[in-house]
């Protein structure tokens, strides 16, 4: 039987997921007309990466429970939040100040990256 936490992580994998997916769609159909090309590129930006790192945050799911693993699944979920999410608010009009976030969230997935990277280090029996 898997543990709640196992769950709540995989739960957290297919929502990530979906929501790129819908976000993607969203930007691409119920905000065409509405956001201009700057922030089209900037909404196209955050759905690319939301996406790529929901991939990257299954792979770390799978991966179990090492400490790389915990580690980058942490990273990638607040990468999404913090990068995808503030790139998001910007193309929807946020203030500038907002872009402020997005650094962090990156430097998260450089986080998230460097601990999968750990996590599926060899290991000497």
């Amino acid at each position: 039987m898997r543990q709640p936490a196992h769950l709540a992580t995989a739960l957290l994998v297919g929502i990530a997921g979906a929501s790129a997916v819908l976000l993607g769609a969203f930007g691409a159909h119920a905000l065409r007309g509405v956001l201009d090309a700057r922030t089209v590129e900037l909404w196209h930006t955050a759905v690319e990466y939301h996406a790529w790192h929901a991939l990257a945050l299954a792979l770390a799911v799978a991966l179990g429970r090492g400490r790389g693993a915990r580690v980058a699944r942490a990273a990638f979920a607040a990468g999404i939040v913090l990068f995808s999410g503030s790139l998001y608010a910007l193309a929807l009009g946020a203030p500038r100040w907002v872009g402020i976030i997005t650094p962090f969230g990156g430097l998260a997935f450089v986080v998230g990256w460097l601990a999968l990277g750990w996590a599926l280090r060899p290991r000497h029996e």
